[in-house]
């Protein structure tokens, strides 16, 4: 075991001073860690993050990183002078090191990219210990949306999904009386037949929108528990939703504008849309839950003074 010495704060900044100076002693673990995922990376951009379904990969990658930087004083801060860990850090690069050979030889993406995750928590233990662990727990986490799944569970999960998002969307709009049917995760509106794509209404874009969410909690830190405890919650169906109304769009596009337009441009047009909805929708709720904690606040206030 060792202790950290003493570092010198800039209290205006809340920086440790010299601290950017102090990740030059991480450029030979950085460098390593390029060396040893960057053929990974090239792979999954020239295989499947240059899909659909998993072009948010590299999205969350650049978010995880500025994360990573985003908390690196806080980190330094909490573990000046706390105890390393290096028998369980050397464990988990361990085990983190044969996921990573195990993956790469067997070409298994889950256990090869999954293991960065737990060879980046070695190094901080073996670094700066459990505290600086905690500190950079959440962009750890959030790495975990960038690992892509077995393509069984994703043909397993994604039906279901896709039957669901078809029948809500089938029943509103046939509320606002257009001429629409579903056949399984067909729809036909008009003379216009509607395939309910993986890319649509699947796991991944599930995926997608859950790290938008949870980045979004992340980052306005509520200090009520309640709010932040119901608003993690309120994502999933907050999701779901944004994927109905994606769906709904690209299906009155191709009713009003003909199927070229509903597969061309204003195609692509829908995906901005599934997302600034999911974000308004996640605004929107966070709001409302401001507001009932501010009214339960309040009316806890009255029945003091009362």
């Amino acid at each position: 075991m060792s202790i950290h010495s003493p570092i010198a704060f800039d209290r205006q900044a809340g920086h440790p001073d010299g601290w950017r100076n102090r990740l030059l002693i991480w450029l030979p673990i950085i460098t390593g860690l390029i060396v040893l995922y960057l053929p990974s990376l090239v792979d999954l951009f020239r295989g499947i993050w240059g899909t659909d379904q998993q072009a948010h990969g590299p999205i969350v990658l650049g978010i995880a990183c500025w994360l990573i930087y985003r908390k690196w004083p806080a980190m330094w801060r909490l573990s000046d002078g706390q105890l390393t860990s290096p028998t369980v850090g050397w464990s988990i690069f361990v085990f983190g090191l044969l996921l990573y050979i195990l993956g790469r030889s067997q070409d298994i993406l889950i256990f090869e990219i999954g293991s960065v995750i737990w060879v980046l928590a070695a190094f901080i233990l073996l670094m700066r210990g459990s505290a600086a662990l905690r500190a950079q727990w959440f962009p750890l986490f959030f790495m975990l949306f960038m690992i892509p799944l077995p393509g069984a569970v994703v043909d397993a999960l994604t039906m279901p999904m896709k039957m669901a998002v078809s029948y809500v969307a089938e029943n509103i709009l046939f509320w606002a009386h257009y001429p629409i049917a579903r056949t399984g995760v067909i729809l036909q509106i008009g003379q216009y037949k509607l395939l309910v794509a993986d890319a649509c209404a699947g796991l991944h874009t599930l995926f997608t929108l859950e790290a938008l969410g949870l980045l979004y909690l992340n980052i306005i830190r509520h200090d009520s528990l309640f709010r932040n405890i119901a608003l993690a919650i309120l994502i999933v169906p907050i999701s779901f939703t944004a994927n109905v109304i994606r769906v709904m769009v690209l299906t009155l596009i191709t009713y009003h504008f003909g199927d070229e337009a509903g597969q061309g441009f204003l195609h692509g047009f829908a995906g901005m849309v599934l997302f600034l909805s999911a974000l308004l929708l996640i605004i929107g709720v966070d709001s409302l839950l401001h507001l009932g904690v501010k009214l339960r606040h309040s009316n806890r206030s009255e029945r003091s003074a009362a």
